[in-house]
């Protein structure tokens, strides 16, 4: 009964996990909705697309340094760490409401920067705190729940976004995102969990940050988990740089990017929805290689110049996707001692998305050489190969657990 219990009434039940759900949803819409309109309001003022760009640069930059942000989480307790960098966040884009001309664009560049390495930290700190506020049962639904919650801000929130921008200007989307930082805090308060003051780490910075490289590195389970979600990540990064050529080929003017990313966007919704029970049947590898082999298929595919392949792909993309997100991040979260689960998560997040930024890159300039059918006829299989250590370690598992003792002792 439990493998096909709906995830959704499952965390709601549960105090920690609703409230929780409810603040990552609001946080989530404003965040959602200042990424889109910052690029434009950037446009807007200065006419360039190389200084819009740079909004998503200066958000994603600090996940570079993600081991040693999250190296905070560990050493101060996560609840309070959690408020104070929503509280820190809404103070700081009040500053939004003076940059009126170019000349104050360093000042939202500042902001987003800073806005980045606080979620960094958010991130880290969340992830340590779900891990001991949310029962160990309800993770995999919980994380799937939160994946959905995310797909859905990114289908909303930037309409919502743009809207509010066009009537009223940036500094009024700046508003609405404080806003909701604001109300996230006040559910996070909410939270029943009992946190016991952290015991300072032996050694220095450089010391500690290291420690959650190593740990993932030795664990048997999170090491191809994660190695197999930055695999995952880097090739979607190419695939992505695709997307316009794909358009092209299928005749249609550049605006059709979103309609295949709300149908995409539909499928990881619905994954979202199916974690929990999928986790609990298949277990974290299989889910991850399962996921990863649907997308690589769905990527090769795209190569086909039709409509309805096109959209039946961005629907799969979704669906398969998440998987190894989902079952990284819940691995990670029951695996991990919880002195390290910053550290550790922070890396592992570092590892996983830094990847998708390096194959957008080398996926732009591979679309201007090769012909995107041969470029995605290739990506397709390769993409594959990142699932089959999963597939051969959960085989691996299943046939050490099948064993009885006289297998193992035949004497």
């Amino acid at each position: 009964m439990t493998t096909t219990t709906w995830a959704l009434p499952r965390v709601l039940r549960d105090r920690n996990a609703a409230l929780y759900l409810t603040g990552a949803v609001v946080s989530g819409f404003g965040t959602s909705a200042l990424w889109l309109v910052s690029g434009v309001w950037v446009k807007d003022l200065t006419g360039s697309d190389g200084l819009a760009a740079l909004c998503m640069l200066a958000m994603w930059a600090p996940t570079l340094a993600g081991p040693l942000l999250g190296t905070l989480a560990d050493r101060v307790r996560r609840k309070p760490l959690l408020i104070g960098a929503n509280l820190l966040l809404a103070a700081l884009l009040l500053a939004l409401f003076t940059v009126d001309s170019p000349a104050r664009l360093w000042l939202l560049f500042a902001v987003l920067f800073v806005y980045g390495a606080a979620g960094v930290v958010h991130d880290a700190a969340e992830s340590a705190l779900v891990a001991s506020a949310v029962p160990a049962s309800l993770l995999g639904d919980f994380n799937g729940l939160r994946m959905t919650a995310s797909e859905g801000m990114k289908l909303l929130a930037p309409l919502a976004g743009a809207g509010v921008y066009a009537a009223y200007g940036g500094p009024s989307v700046a508003l609405l995102d404080a806003v909701t930082f604001v109300v996230a805090t006040g559910l996070y308060a909410c939270l029943r969990v009992r946190e016991s003051r952290p015991e300072p780490p032996p050694g220095g910075w450089r010391t500690q940050t290291a420690e959650g490289a190593r740990f993932l590195w030795a664990h048997p389970r999170l090491r191809p988990l994660v190695l197999a979600g930055g695999g995952t990540m880097l090739c979607a990064g190419l695939s992505g740089a695709t997307i316009y050529a794909v358009i092209d080929g299928l005749g249609h003017d550049p605006a059709y990017a979103g309609v295949l990313y709300a149908v995409q966007g539909a499928g990881s919704v619905a994954i979202g929805l199916l974690s929990g029970p999928l986790l609990r049947r298949l277990g974290e590898r299989r889910f991850a290689a399962y996921g990863i082999a649907l997308t690589a298929t769905a990527a090769g595919l795209r190569a086909i110049p039709s409509d309805p392949v096109a959209l039946a792909c961005s629907a799969a993309a979704g669906v398969g996707l998440p998987c190894v997100l989902i079952a990284a991040l819940t691995a990670v979260q029951r695996e991990t001692p919880d002195a390290l689960l910053g550290r550790t998560a922070a890396t592992a997040n570092t590892l996983v998305f830094t990847p998708n930024v390096i194959g957008l890159a080398a996926g732009a300039a591979l679309v201007e050489l090769l012909d995107v059918r041969l470029l995605l006829a290739v990506l397709g299989p390769a993409w594959l190969l990142t699932a089959l250590p999963l597939l051969q370690r959960a085989a691996s598992a299943s046939l050490t657990a099948a064993k009885s003792p006289s297998d193992a002792n035949p004497a």
